[in-house]
Formats: structure tokens, sequence, C-alpha cells
């Protein structure tokens, strides 16, 4: 007979704690109904693609949490904006936003949401191990700067829907033989303009007129409001040029040098090199549209209003020159415009002085 005590307290084995994963990694491609996601455990092998809508991932996302010391994900940036990587941020799930690109490198012709999320969850896993290269990301602005900037890029949809409606109205002018000259639908070229017109051609004409006159009356509204928010400016930077520099870079101490300064405008040289040749070509155009234009705008007119500024100094020669060529002043002003942009960057940051910069 077996004497021996069970030391024993429990009536049954207690079951072992499931050990969490050291990181989560989600990959996910976003569309308005529906999001498509791959999750990495690790550095195993990418699970399968899953579906969920919009609010199932969120839940889903959330309980990633409890397996994982710490949850990463990313997405592209696109038309759904930022509203995704601030919930995932609340929860304390460490996402990026990232720049939209072909993910068919190999060129294989298979481009679908689930191949999609899965080269971002690999990637994003290489971007956590710390190859920052992996993975272009993009700033994601606050709320309210955000908003600063849809205010000042409405002024330009604006801009669009008025020079549309006016080419559609120069366009039926012209269908029935009658050539506009300059704004055809303000006030003085449209009281000639009508008596032109037939009753059923002034008719139409009238329907387009009104839609102008109501988007410029909006437009003009927008431009106000930019202007009033601007402050001082040096000489030749006006207000509007200034808001639209201000809230399209969103804050300058963002950069940590000049060369991600140029970058942001895409007005730095493209190079192909191989060996021993190397050649410039056109600019990336790898960065903000929007900043790109202001600032060639701009650096035109830093030709007329400030002479004693020193990328000026040097280029006015080709600049003024009546024997230079298009594209020559076209690369000139591409300089200025480009180390225009790396001056309001010292200028904005307390590097500089505008009368260091030879600023009026």
């Amino acid at each position: 007979m077996n004497n021996k005590t069970n030391t024993n307290t429990h009536s049954h084995t207690q079951p072992q704690p499931i050990a969490k994963a050291k990181s989560i990694k989600l990959g996910i491609d976003v569309h308005a109904d529906s999001y498509r996601v791959v999750r990495q455990i690790d550095h195993a092998t990418p699970q399968p693609a899953q579906k969920f809508t919009p609010k199932g991932f969120l839940d889903w996302a959330k309980k990633q949490l409890a397996l994982a010391h710490e949850v990463h994900s990313c997405y592209e940036a696109g038309p759904l904006g930022y509203g995704l990587h601030r919930k995932l941020e609340a929860m304390g799930i460490h996402n990026v936003v990232v720049r939209p690109q072909d993910w068919d490198e190999l060129h294989k012709g298979v481009k679908t949401d689930k191949t999609d999320a899965l080269m971002l969850a690999q990637r994003l896993s290489r971007f956590v191990d710390g190859n920052r290269n992996e993975l272009a990301v993009v700033r994601v602005p606050t709320p309210e700067q955000e908003l600063a900037r849809s205010q000042s890029r409405l002024r330009e949809q604006l801009m669009s829907h008025r020079l549309r409606l006016e080419a559609q109205g120069r366009s039926l002018l012209l269908f029935n033989g009658i050539r506009p000259r300059g704004r055809w639908w303000q006030e003085q070229g449209w009281a000639a303009l009508a008596s032109q017109l037939s009753s059923g051609l002034q008719e139409l004409l009238e329907v387009i007129r009104g839609l102008v006159l109501a988007v410029q009356a909006q437009l003009e509204a927008a431009t106000i409001r930019l202007e009033s928010a601007a402050t001082p400016q040096v000489c030749g930077v006006g207000a509007l040029t200034s808001q639209v520099l201000e809230r399209e870079v969103l804050d300058w101490k963002r950069f940590e040098n000049r060369r991600q300064v140029a970058s942001m405008t895409g007005l730095c040289p493209g190079v192909r090199a191989s060996g021993l040749k190397s050649h410039h070509g056109p600019i990336t155009k790898h960065g903000n549209r929007r900043l790109r234009t202001a600032l060639i705008e701009l650096a035109w007119r830093c030709l007329r209003f400030q002479p004693d500024y020193g990328p000026i100094k040097k280029w006015s020669p080709v600049l003024l020159s009546t024997k230079a060529t298009s594209g020559a002043k076209k690369k000139a002003i591409v300089a200025v415009g480009r180390k225009l942009a790396i001056d309001l960057w010292r200028l904005n940051t307390a590097r500089t002085t505008a009368a260091k910069l030879g600023f009026k």
C-alpha cells in the first residue's frame, strides 16, 4: 500500500500561459468598404490575407495587442486620409503611412489587394528591424495642419473649376464662329458679346456664366481668407504664396538638413550613373507638386524684387539674357527655386537672417 503524501494541492494541472510574441506586423491594403490585411508574427512566414470591414478590422487589431509586446502596421497614403492612422495610434499600435507605389516590382502582371497587403507586411517587417529604406514614410499632419492645408488646396481647386468652365464657354463660342477675347464672362466683355449672340446661344452661355461667377466669388473669398492669415514677409514673397508654402511644408523644423528640404521640392536633378559614366537628367519631381509650383513662381518674382539675393545675382545673366535659350532659363530658375527653398528653411528656423541672405 502506497502511503506517500500527495503534495499536489490542485485537482488538475493548471494551463501554462501563452507566451507573447515579440512583435506583430500588419500590412493593410485600405479601401472605403473593406481592408485586406496580412499578419506576420515575429519573423515567421506571413499569414494569408484576411478581409475585414473597417469596424471589424479595428476590433481585430485591438486584440493583437494582447498577443505581442509590440504591434506595427502600415498602409498607403490615399483618398481615405489619416483617420485610420490616428485610430491605430490611439490604440497603441505603431502605424506608419507610406507613399503609394507599384508593388509589382518584377512586373509579373499580378497585382491584387492580397499581393499589395503581403508586400506591405514584408516591407514593414524589414523596416521595423532597422532598414529604414524599405518604406517611404509620409509625414502625417495634425488635424489642425490638415484643415489649414485643405483650405489652401480648396482655392486651387476653385481656380481649376473656374478655368474649366471658362474654357467650356469659350469652346461653345468658337464652335458658333465667335472668337472671344479675354475673360468673356466678366461684365464689360459680356455686355459687348451678348449683342452678337442668338437667343438660344445666349441662353446656354448664361448658364455657364452664372456658374463661373459663382465659383469666382468663392475663389475671391478663399483668397481673402488666406491672405488675412499671412504674416509680414520680405519683399516679393506675397501673402498668398507665403501661406501656400507654410501650409504645404507643415513645419519647417521637421527637416534636419538642406538635402531633405531640396528633396521634398522635387527640384533636384535626376542622375543615371554606371561605372565611369554619369549623366544628369531632368529634375526628379519627387515631392510636393504644389510646393514646387509656388517656389518657381516665387523665384521669378525674386528676379524683379530681390536683385541682391545670392542665387539671383548668380543666374540673372542667364535669366535676363536675350540670347539664352528657354531650356537654359528653365534650368537657371529651377536652381534659384531649389536654393530658395533651402534659404526659406534656414530663415524660418533662425539659422540665418533676411539681411544675410540679401533680402530686402
